[in-house]
């Protein structure tokens, strides 16, 4: 019964890829491969990846690393996605996310809808730290972050609430607030257009010299979203996810098709049946693309009209990364110093 077993498994992963290298299409990336301590982030974390390595260089974990990694996006007010800064809700409250997970024990803590706290990335790890719990929200995330020390700011600068009166000032009916409408409805999707440069989030994964790995992913959320909403950021398997023999993923982009998806675990498990990081990070793509079937998030191609992209590393030192639209880069940093590259994509 065992061989029996074992042959099922074998065959199931065989045919598993064989089926992925003919669905997946677009751009691919030569792979890159990367030995000694790593880490990874979106575009936006050129600066948190060359802190996280000089961190790890220094000794630190990888959990200590990158959450270092993203504090100078959650710090910097000129970044309206992340912390402060961060664009608000509909309301003109600035609400943020964060999630991060320890690959040597295999926890996780995370933060939604937290106000007030300039670095929900450390809140989120003493939630890990300090709690048997993984996910604290709004008021109760707050106070816990009060009881530890953490002060209570107003995160709203000039800049990001000049854009909250401009946006409320020209609001009609393309909120994100929908009427009863169908599955073929097109009309209701310009709320999602307006929206689409207002995706912002920051996710950076790393391994240290002790082989471990570790992420975090730190975002303000949906800029304008419904007050309370919840994106895929601090959700465990979808917003990232880590597993210390194999690899991490994390996401950006239009959290709800992730949410559904779950794709950072889904990217981790393709990468345990042996997909590199690229080609699992495509398959998340892929998978997302399949499942997207209201025609108000669909372009006249019938293809997804929104972005997501993912960016993964494996135990074996090698990344990638990929998107649903168009060329895109992600952020690397190891012994060579801190740099850009290319991610594939499904679609032009």
């Amino acid at each position: 019964m065992l061989h029996t077993a074992v042959s099922r498994r074998d065959f199931l992963k065989t045919s598993t890829l064989a089926g992925a290298s003919t669905i997946l299409t677009g751009s691919r990336v030569p792979p890159t491969r990367i030995a000694g301590p790593v880490a990874i982030a979106s575009g936006n974390g050129l600066g948190a990846v060359a802190r996280a390595v000089e961190e790890i260089n220094g000794g630190a974990d990888a959990l200590d690393a990158v959450i270092s990694g993203v504090n100078l996006v959650e710090e910097d007010p000129n970044d309206t996605s992340v912390g402060y800064g961060g664009l608000p809700n509909a309301e003109g409250v600035v609400e943020l996310d964060s999630a991060v997970m320890h690959g040597p024990t295999g926890r996780a803590g995370a933060v939604a809808s937290l106000q007030g706290i300039k670095y929900p990335s450390k809140v989120a790890r003493l939630v890990l730290q300090r709690t048997d719990h993984v996910l604290l929200v709004a008021e109760g995330a707050q106070r816990f972050a009060r009881m530890h020390g953490f002060q209570i700011e107003d995160l709203l600068t000039e800049r990001a609430r000049e854009s909250w009166v401009r946006w409320r000032e020209n609001l009609s009916n393309r909120d994100d607030y929908l009427p009863p409408h169908g599955p073929d409805d097109r009309d209701l999707g310009e709320a999602l257009r307006r929206n689409e440069d207002h995706w912002g989030t920051i996710h950076c994964s790393a391994i240290d010299l002790n082989g471990h790995i570790s992420s975090v992913t730190t975002t303000s959320g949906l800029a304008f979203k419904i007050p309370g909403r919840v994106g895929d950021s601090p959700i465990i398997g979808a917003g990232l996810y880590c597993d210390n023999e194999v690899g991490a993923a994390g996401s950006t982009g239009r959290g709800e098709a992730n949410l559904e998806n779950c794709c950072s675990f889904l990217i981790v498990e393709r990468m345990r049946m042996g997909d590199s990081p690229e080609a699992a990070c495509l398959y998340a793509c892929q998978r997302i693309a399949e499942h997207t079937h209201l025609a108000r998030l669909q372009n006249e191609a019938g293809q997804p009209s929104f972005n997501v992209s993912f960016y993964a590393l494996n135990k074996a030192g090698e990344v990638g990364g990929a998107r649903i639209r168009g060329r895109g880069r992600m952020a690397v940093a190891d012994a060579n110093g801190a740099r850009h590259i290319r991610m594939a994509y499904l679609y032009e």
